[in-house]
């Protein structure tokens, strides 16, 4: 039966995912399993969250409901057969129709493993739950909400990536690496700011998609410091006047993304797929800020995002630079202000 369970999920990972599969493999076996498995379990969540069809308490509802099982809390999973039968991804609808098998590849894990998992799904969850009510369900043509200020932004950046970025590290300095207390706390920091880029990555990247559906993550009250409302990010023609803005938060991106470089050189040099793992998700944000740096992100028709073809690119680009001494540092600073036609 784990055999099954561990195919099925599998699966539903090379499913689901199309940047983070490649890391997954990257990622030493001691830590592949419940890695992947905490990838799968918060993207239960997040589709549950991210319905575009039913009502704000409903979703809550299966999303407490869902969680509290995972948690052990209670033995009655939500039945998701309607929801998964409204999902435009059939991988993710896929994904709904398995939860039993994904809350059952816990028990493959030591218990200590499986608190750090449900650890950072508690917190996961409960960003989204903040999310919903904050902006209710996803639905097109709504009136558009928005976070209020830059604090809320980051701390809603923290619950649903940053505490990847803890979990991460307890995993690693679980099975893999041992650090003295104060570069443990160092790397902490660091980990949390790698799963912020990510996240920032989302949200500045989805600006035409969050607002089709009422949804700005970028806050009001930044707007209205230059005399824009959450509706002014409707006209492509308005991208001028957002550029300023916008380019702050590239800039914030950025610096997460520096503190993620930093991240990676405190790992031993001897955890040669360790540092692989982490390189290649930052290789491709700091190619996606580029991208945005240079495209009109107020344009729904130009979908500004890293292809598969450059994601492979990168990945043999790492192969070579982890084994070249230097290679890792001239490939990161090489690859941050790479030009669109490169």
């Amino acid at each position: 039966m784990a055999v099954l369970v561990n195919a099925k999920i599998d699966s539903l990972l090379e499913s689901t995912s199309r940047s983070f599969y490649p890391t997954l493999k990257y990622l030493p076996k001691k830590i592949r399993g419940q890695i992947g498995l905490l990838y799968l379990l918060a993207r239960v969540a997040d589709t549950i969250a991210d319905s575009k069809e039913g009502e704000t308490e409903e979703l809550k509802r299966l999303l407490s409901q869902y969680n509290d099982v995972a948690q052990g809390r209670s033995e009655t999973l939500p039945d998701f057969s309607e929801i998964a039968s409204i999902q435009d991804n059939e991988s993710e609808a896929e994904l709904l129709r398995n939860v039993p098998d994904v809350i059952e590849g816990l028990q493959e894990y030591s218990q200590a493993d499986r608190e750090r998992m449900l650890e950072c799904l508690e917190t996961i969850v409960g960003g989204q739950i903040l999310d919903l009510d904050r902006f209710g369900v996803a639905k097109e043509g709504g009136e558009i909400s928005a976070l209020f200020n830059n604090e809320e932004m980051d701390d809603y950046t923290y619950r649903v990536a940053g505490c990847v970025g803890v979990f991460w590290t307890k995993m690693s300095l679980a099975h893999l690496i041992s650090l003295g207390r104060y570069k443990e706390e160092e790397l902490f920091a660091k980990g949390i700011r790698f799963g912020k880029a990510l996240q920032m990555i989302n949200i500045l990247r989805d600006i035409p998609e969050d607002l089709r559906f009422g949804r700005c993550y970028i806050p009001s009250e930044a707007l209205a410091r230059h005399d824009l409302t959450p509706e002014d990010l409707l006209k492509k023609g308005n991208i001028d006047k957002f550029r300023p803005l916008y380019d702050e938060y590239l800039d914030i991106t950025n610096d997460h993304l520096d503190a993620a470089v930093e991240y990676i050189k405190m790992l031993p040099e001897t955890q040669f797929r360790l540092k692989a793992s982490c390189m290649l998700p930052v290789l491709i944000g700091q190619r996606t800020v580029t991208l945005l740096r240079e495209g009109n992100i107020l344009d729904s028709a130009d979908r500004i995002k890293v292809t598969r073809d450059e994601i492979k690119s990168y990945a043999k680009k790492l192969l070579r630079a982890l084994v070249i001494p230097g290679g890792v540092k001239r490939l990161l600073e090489k690859n941050k202000d790479t030009p669109k036609d490169d």
